[in-house]
């Protein structure tokens, strides 16, 4: 069953983290080539930019088409094409677990299931069991339906197969054959946490099993971008959530949010 979606409508893409939906424009920045044109999708991190200026977006490192390869942040530019990314597939989280790429536990607590059952009772018609009373359950609360999506590696527009996600049994963020599994879907989180402003997000990998601490993108600590060796981009347990889904407190650490610009910056 292929799961790929190539209706890559300009407004669907540029509310993935919620860039569009703040109603920002975008002026004084560079990223994703001419040829990948509106089609391409600009990942950037709260601690080095804005929607205004991006400054350092999602970049493969070397250009490299291959797996396992690192997926950075470098510094925007519109003849790069180490920055073009497409939205490979898009919808809710109870669709990908649909197409088999998430768990049931994530369907069920990303993806529109059932957190809290209350019991009901029910008495029969008469003319079955008159006087015996059935209990059954009915959900009194429910999980969102969150927005989820794979970004696929297009150089210059042309879609390599390999999206940003994880290895198995890795944290490192690198390119991995798209469609396979949760390790390339990624989760926008605008219910777990708070303490993200306006459209700044943590986001979750697919592949998360700790629904207490979720594992979300993460730029590591007292890096740079332009460091050498190039900081490499990692999945670890959001900073500052506590409580359930829909009773999330603390602050999250800006390493953990992000937001997006779309199309050809200039």
């Amino acid at each position: 069953m292929t799961i790929k979606s190539k209706a890559l409508a300009f407004a669907a893409t540029a509310t993935l983290l919620g860039g569009a939906a703040a109603g920002l424009s975008v002026t004084g920045a560079s990223a994703a080539t001419p040829s990948c044109g509106n089609d391409c999708i600009n990942v950037f991190s709260r601690d080095f930019g804005t929607h205004q200026s991006p400054n350092f977006v999602l970049d493969v490192f070397k250009q490299a088409i291959k797996v396992g390869q690192p997926v950075i942040l470098f510094r925007t530019s519109n003849s790069d094409p180490a920055e073009d990314f497409t939205v490979s597939y898009q919808g809710q989280v109870s669709a990908f677990y649909q197409a088999g790429l998430v768990s049931p536990a994530v369907d069920l607590h990303y993806g529109g299931g059932c957190e809290l059952y209350r019991p009901v009772t029910a008495t029969p018609s008469p003319s079955t069991s008159p006087n015996v009373p059935v209990a059954s359950q009915t959900c009194a609360v429910t999980y969102p339906d969150l927005y989820a999506w794979e970004l696929e590696y297009s150089p210059y527009g042309v879609e390599s197969g390999l999206c940003a996600g994880v290895g198995l049994g890795s944290t490192a963020v690198s390119l991995q054959p798209c469609g396979v599994s949760g390790r390339t879907v990624w989760i926008t989180d605008t219910t777990d946490a708070t303490g993200f402003r306006g459209s700044y997000v943590p986001v979750i990998n697919g592949s998360d099993t700790n629904f207490s601490h979720p594992v979300v993108l993460t730029y590591p600590a007292a890096k740079y971008p332009t460091d050498a060796p190039r900081p490499q981009l990692y999945i670890s347990e959001l900073t500052g959530f506590s409580g359930s889904i829909l009773n999330a407190v603390g602050v999250v650490d800006s390493a953990q949010e992000y937001s997006e610009v779309p199309g050809v910056l200039k």
